[in-house]
């Protein structure tokens, strides 16, 4: 594990079913980008996204009209916790607190005077609602932009405390806190000055990271390193494409460092070389991307494709199971142990039929 076990120690808040905060696992968000009026779309990206694996949703509720579709999520029976994402019109924030919603994101300064916030806090409050707080480079205070010259990472953590003061004024401490920066750099350090100064949880992630490769490396950079500091309660890895694709992306970063209790399956696969004499590079794509489809990609082991017998058994005898090519052939070998040799065709489904078993073994599935 490279995983910093030494987790950030912030206080537990609950949104919905999910806890976040403390020692509970590291929640996994995306976004519905349907138009939110129509609920028949929402609600069907929704039940997508939970198929993906997402714990938190969160849709974009710019009017009533909007807010009406949360009431009608709920009836559908959709436990998934869903979060508001709500911009200037506290009383859209009121609707949503009064239809059932499970977190608010909003901005408190942009909402209007106090007595705005002061009905925000109390309409929360009293249905144990959380507060997200968001800040990025683009909604930056004037004065905070002058004073520091930019949106630098002290200027968003500035912001974002002052965004939370203005909630503890009202006696509402139920925050969850989220900076991000299309600048991966920023976003990091930001979040890290953040997580000193405080103890709410914190939703991160790297903003208009990009498209779907551009942006996974980005989000990767960003989030990988503050998880490794033992940062981030929450995470959204943002792509520009199908929203569906997010939460297993924010799962092969989890998979990628070892996220103590949360990495799932880990695919050992050589980079090839000139002793490889099976078509290696296709085949562990197709397993990828067959346990990601049976959602197999959560399971608890380590599983080894490689190229040839000098990185076979031994370079990877610590993995539960895996291939080692030959040609036209491979061996299937378990924590180092040679088990039987496989026709090269046999070898995609011998690798998922070996995952099921060990899976049905452990009672896993």
């Amino acid at each position: 594990m490279v995983y910093n076990t030494m987790r950030r120690k912030s206080r537990v808040v609950s949104i919905g079913r999910v806890k976040i905060g403390g020692h509970y696992p590291v929640a996994v968000q995306s976004m519905t980008n349907t138009d939110t009026r129509d609920v028949s779309a929402t609600i069907s990206q929704i039940r997508d996204l939970e198929r993906a694996g997402c714990d938190v949703i969160r849709i974009t509720v710019p009017d009533e009209e909007c807010a009406k579709t949360i009431l009608k999520i709920k009836e559908s029976g959709i436990e998934t916790p869903i979060v508001a994402d709500i911009h200037f019109d506290y009383r859209i924030a009121l609707k949503c607190a009064e239809y059932g919603v499970d977190k608010i994101r909003i901005n408190p300064g942009n909402i209007g005077d106090e007595e705005r916030v002061r009905a925000v806090c109390r309409a929360c409050q009293s249905r144990h609602i959380p507060i997200r707080i968001g800040v990025n480079s683009g909604s930056v205070e004037k004065p905070l932009l002058e004073k520091y010259g930019g949106p630098t990472p002290d200027a968003l953590v500035e912001s974002a405390l002052k965004h939370a003061s203005l909630l503890e004024k009202n006696g509402f401490e139920d925050i969850v806190i989220s900076i991000k920066a299309s600048n991966v750099y920023d976003t990091v350090r930001a979040n890290r000055i953040l997580a000193e100064a405080c103890d709410y949880p914190i939703h991160i992630g790297v903003t208009e990271a990009g498209t779907r490769e551009r942006g996974l490396l980005k989000s990767t950079a960003g989030i990988a390193s503050l998880l490794m500091d033992g940062i981030g309660d929450t995470v959204r890895v943002s792509l520009t494409a199908d929203p569906v694709e997010e939460p297993g992306a924010a799962r092969q970063i989890f998979q990628s460092i070892g996220l103590e209790g949360q990495c799932g399956l880990d695919l050992v696969c050589c980079p090839t070389c000139g002793r490889t004499k099976i078509d290696l590079i296709p085949l562990a794509e197709a397993f990828e991307k067959a346990v990601r489809e049976k959602h197999l990609d959560r399971l608890p082991y380590k599983v080894a494709i490689m190229g040839c017998a000098v990185n076979g058994p031994g370079e990877a005898k610590e993995a539960d199971f895996g291939i080692a090519g030959g040609v036209g052939e491979g061996l299937l070998f378990e924590k180092g142990k040679i088990i039987s040799k496989i026709p090269e065709d046999r070898l995609l489904q011998t690798l998922l039929d070996c995952l099921t078993a060990h899976a049905e073994k452990d009672g896993l599935i």
